[in-house]
């Protein structure tokens, strides 16, 4: 009798056990399922900004330069790269495609192939013209007026896509962050029911029962921080963004909270400014936000060699600017004066209002640049065209500053070999449409 009493209260804890642990494996299975879903659709997401933001930081440089080399004569048709780029450009396209499930997404990646369409268009009568003989200012005005336009259309598009791409992954952010809550309070709740049960039943059920949910939960909290990272590095573009990444590493590694929270902080910033709503024309005061963000970031890479001011009055605040003027400048005088320099540097920023409109200065204290490449510069920013890469940032700048405000605005440069360089940035006085309003 006793024996059987023993195999009949085997049978009843063994049942127990069973019916304690039907919910919490009906709970897991319901949280794997999730997860795989999450995991699958966060991959999709950040891929598609990953690939989105490889294709928007080098496509318009690219293509402007090899079309202007074809143009110029430097290359023929055959050996220009320009199809090339074309054809990857809607590989892209047509990848992005698969990856965004957005109406609004998936417009703009129509008015991106639209554009493509359009610019081996604008090639294909380049070729005609050069076929047909010597047309370069027919070349040059479908460059100027036409491929250089459509390349930054193209980039604008793609940067909104990035931008919106980047909103939904914040909604499935915030999405799983709330598939966690609840599920840490099912979890809890099936932990106090199965303790409570399990204390009537044995002692050592809980050890059995509830590791599996402890090793699941921290399973689930790594993949949240891994899939956290990845976001923000699909976020940034490459080459400079993966750098700051890499200083937002090494300070979290090394304890630096507060240095981490800023970079974050400064990065978010740069972006923020960079979109801006797709404006192209900006107030002083957030082109300087913008740069500031830059420089924070650098000087917390380059904190060794590296110091800024900004030292703009503010009655020059409202005034307009075209947006990201100032940053390509700030980031010559860092990697061709300051980085070239042994020991440390400055770069400043300052301004003034002149009689005949506004001066904005970018000064460093670097190596300079010798008078036969400081001549070259001019030249080149007279002309309004670059033959190096190096400094088509500032002619883009420059170029952009003259067709928004006219032939008398633009950039200046003065440099001392081994003292240091000073570009001026000279613009009208016009307030911005919020002022005027």
């Amino acid at each position: 009798m006793r024996d059987k009493n023993k195999s009949v209260l085997a049978t009843q804890i063994r049942i127990s056990y069973l019916i304690l642990l039907l919910p919490n494996v009906v709970f897991m299975l319901y949280a794997f399922y999730s997860l795989w879903q999450i995991g699958d659709r966060y991959n999709d997401m950040l891929n598609s900004v990953a690939i989105a933001s490889e294709f928007s930081l080098d496509f318009k440089e690219d293509f402007d330069y090899e079309t202007y080399l074809l143009i110029v004569g430097n290359v023929s048709f055959e050996e220009s790269r320009l199809s090339t780029l074309l054809e990857d450009a809607g590989n892209v396209v047509a990848q992005l495609e698969e990856y965004t499930d957005t109406t609004d997404n998936l417009k703009r990646l129509e008015s991106a192939q639209r554009y493509l369409n359009n610019l081996e268009g604008y090639i294909d009568n380049i070729n005609s013209n050069l076929q047909y003989g010597n047309r370069y200012e027919n070349n040059i005005l479908i460059w100027e007026n036409d491929v250089q336009i459509v390349t930054a259309l193209v980039q604008e598009t793609i940067n909104e896509y990035i931008y919106y791409e980047n909103k939904q992954i914040q909604i499935a952010q915030q999405d799983n962050r709330e598939l966690f809550i609840n599920a840490a309070r099912i979890s809890l709740a099936i932990f106090c029911f199965i303790l409570l049960a399990i204390l009537v039943v044995s002692i050592v059920g809980p050890l059995i029962i509830t590791r599996p949910i402890e090793e699941q939960v921290t399973k689930e909290q790594k993949m949240l921080r891994k899939a956290e990272f990845e976001l923000l590095q699909a976020q940034i573009n490459p080459h400079f963004l993966y750098n700051t990444l890499d200083a937002i590493v090494w300070s979290a590694e090394s304890g630096n909270q507060k240095q981490v929270v800023n970079m974050v902080g400064s990065l978010s910033d740069f972006f923020r400014t960079s979109l801006n709503k797709g404006k192209e024309l900006v107030s002083i005061r957030e082109e300087l936000s913008h740069v500031r963000s830059y420089l924070e970031i650098q000087q917390i890479r380059y904190q060794d060699i590296l110091t800024y001011e900004i030292d703009v009055p503010e009655n020059i605040y409202n005034y307009e600017i075209p947006k990201i003027t100032i940053q390509p400048l700030v980031e010559n005088a860092l990697y061709h004066g300051i980085k070239n320099k042994r020991g440390g540097g400055k770069i400043t920023i300052s301004g003034k209002n002149t009689e005949d409109g506004i001066a904005v200065y970018v000064t460093d204290n670097g190596c300079g640049v010798a008078l036969d490449r400081l001549n070259e510069v001019r030249q080149q920013l007279l002309n309004r065209k670059s033959i190096s890469k190096t400094i088509y940032g500032m002619i883009n700048v420059n170029e952009r500053i003259k067709l928004n405000y006219g032939d008398k605005y633009g950039l200046d440069i003065d440099s001392k070999f081994g003292e240091g360089t000073k570009v001026t940035v000279t613009l009208p006085k016009k307030l911005t449409e919020i002022v005027e309003n």
